[in-house]
């Protein structure tokens, strides 16, 4: 995230503003195409009378037992959207919306649909009991989750799910999936609407409190001391004078690929991963670190390496370093 005051003026003007007078709404914004290209998708799979509303509120979510998507609110305008640089959602809420979840094959297949819900889990990662639509492992941390990552995989078109999954034990979850859709493709929702957790017209933060709550957030999820291993990776100051870069100048240019990256393969959440890349960066610039000319593709291999055991220890215990 850019400093604010280096924003364009165009999106420094909408920062001081609360975010429930911004005005967005789903209609006519750049995501209404979207909410059409699922609805078109959802009817594509015969389910006539499944429509999840959608609505923006502060993320992307479905709260629990209710059949409605939230779109985080900065997505329905170019300029915030800029700032920030899903069938997922809609799984939760035909889940909801048929109360799959009570039944007796859905908890044989998923678990138990009242399990506590950890934000810190232990995948097991490449598993073939689950399918992997999002980043990560995302289906293995609870089996609301489950189910919701095997309904989009279910509801992509072109995903060839059953060639893909053929002989995985998680083809017999993405089977049921289609079973069910085609029960119930005639049949109106037994929970036809649900309430919404917070939307636009209460959020009284203006956008710039937002965001710098969020970084605040991501920036406590990283405190963590990475001096002792950023100073074995990198060459100190004072120690060579030629043939070498600042680290922090290779950590910057990279920042993009290796945030997707790490987020790709861990499933930690993206915010989080680009705090921890963004913290490098920075303690590499503190230090007066030096990176080797010409041997970018090494450094980088071990940035991927390093950022990625951080990232799954951050998954798994809550804590990118063990104390």
């Amino acid at each position: 995230m850019p400093p604010f005051e280096k924003t364009p003026a165009g999106v420094q003007e909408l920062l001081t503003k609360p975010i429930k007078e911004l005005g967005l709404k789903l209609e006519g914004s750049p995501l209404e195409k979207y909410v059409r290209i699922l609805y078109r998708d959802i009817e594509r799979k015969g389910l006539k009378h499944f429509r999840p509303a959608c609505y923006l509120t502060d993320e992307w979510g479905c709260p629990s037992g209710e059949p409605v998507v939230g779109i985080p609110f900065y997505l329905a305008d170019p300029k915030l959207a800029a700032l920030e640089k899903d069938m997922h959602e809609a799984g939760h809420a035909f889940n909801y919306a048929y109360e799959l979840y009570q039944g007796d094959e859905w908890r044989t297949l998923f678990g138990p649909f009242r399990r506590a819900y950890k934000e810190h889990y232990r995948p097991v990662p490449f598993s073939r009991r689950y399918v992997r639509h999002i980043a990560g492992w995302y289906a293995q941390k609870h089996p609301d989750e489950d189910f919701a990552e095997t309904f989009a995989v279910w509801l992509t078109p072109r995903s060839n799910w059953r060639r893909k999954y053929k002989s995985w034990p998680a083809l017999g979850k993405l089977r049921y999936v289609d079973r069910v859709a085609r029960r119930v493709r005639e049949q109106d929702p037994v929970v036809s609407t649900g309430d919404f957790d917070i939307t636009v017209e209460d959020m009284k933060l203006t956008v710039e409190q937002y965001y710098r709550r969020l970084m605040r957030q991501n920036g406590a999820a990283v405190n963590v001391a990475l001096e002792a291993d950023l100073a074995d990776m990198f060459i100190p100051h004072g120690r060579r004078r030629k043939g070498i870069r600042p680290a922090w100048e290779l950590v910057e240019e990279n920042r993009l690929p290796l945030t997707d990256k790490i987020t790709y393969w861990t499933g930690v959440k993206r915010p989080v991963v680009r705090a921890l890349i963004e913290r490098v960066a920075r303690t590499c610039r503190e230090l007066q670190l030096y990176a080797e000319a010409g041997r970018e593709p090494a450094y980088l291999v071990e940035l991927t390496a390093y950022g990625t055991t951080l990232a799954m220890n951050y998954l798994t215990r809550g804590k990118f370093v063990q104390t």
